[in-house]
């Protein structure tokens, strides 16, 4: 008796993608998300974070705390503090956070005393502003015939009282019957400003013509033709030797336009 046997043939099993793919695409298909991928949600995550942050602390610089609640003026003698505040705008409580140092100086540099302004902040709320102001060197009569302060720049500062120790300004033959004459007069109050103090308070009055020529009247009274306000340190020199070494009588004329060639002239 003869024995079947049977022959089961099986299919071979096809290789998986993963196997047939070598193990360079297996590692490929478990590493993990691309770098720039993990960079980008980075960023975008910061991005929001910062920008949130900025509103917040803009929000809390702008709140009551960070308004200006303290002011301070240092400096400030001739013009009037209620005034100048009001001008500066500090009063309303600005914002620390948007405070215009600029605007602050604009806005003082009106008033005729103020020469120049400093802004320093303190944070919280605290500013002090530091005021530079001009210096009076003479005095010259308005129209109405008031008495003016009077700084080396020639700008009328404010009234003056009668009896104040400077040199009064003149103008001889203005155009105008008021300071500063029509524009015209400066020299005189560029010399007042140059006076040394050797004998700056023996001089009375400093005349200016059309010419641009200086003359000083002392209280003696004795006159020095100064001529342009040039050389006027040399010009000074001369005019301080004089005094200091030579006998003048009242109404004597010394005309120092060339100060090594001194010129005297009595009084007719």
């Amino acid at each position: 008796m003869t024995r079947r046997r049977e022959i089961t043939t099986t299919a071979p099993r096809r290789a998986s993608a993963s196997r047939s793919a070598g193990p360079e695409a297996r590692r490929r298909q478990v590493q993990r998300p691309p770098r720039l991928r993990r960079l980008t949600k980075w960023l975008v995550g910061t991005g929001l974070l910062v920008t949130a942050l900025v509103f917040a602390g803009q929000w809390t610089l702008h709140q009551s705390y960070f308004r200006v609640q303290h002011v301070t003026f240092v400096g400030l003698r001739h013009e009037g503090v209620v005034q100048v505040l009001a001008a500066s705008g500090l009063a309303h409580h600005p914002s620390m956070l948007g405070l215009s140092d600029a605007t602050i100086q604009h806005n003082l540099l009106r008033f005729p005393w103020i020469n120049s302004v400093e802004v320093t902040k303190h944070w919280p709320n605290t500013v002090v502003v530091t005021v530079h102001e001009s210096v009076a060197v003479a005095v010259a009569f308005s129209s109405t015939h008031h008495l003016y302060f009077v700084d080396s720049d020639g700008r009328a500062l404010g009234a003056a009282p009668a009896n104040v120790n400077l040199p009064t300004l003149v103008y001889l033959d203005p155009t105008s019957a008021s300071w500063p004459f029509a524009r015209a007069g400066r020299g005189a109050a560029y010399v007042a400003g140059q006076l040394p103090r050797a004998f700056s308070s023996q001089v009375s009055t400093i005349a200016d013509d059309a010419s641009g020529s200086i003359t000083l009247h002392l209280t003696t009274p004795v006159t020095f033709i100064l001529g342009p306000a040039t050389g006027l340190h040399a010009k000074f020199v001369a005019i301080a030797s004089v005094i200091a070494h030579s006998t003048l009588v009242p109404g004597d004329v010394v005309d120092v336009t060339v100060p090594d060639e001194l010129a005297v002239m009595a009084p007719s």
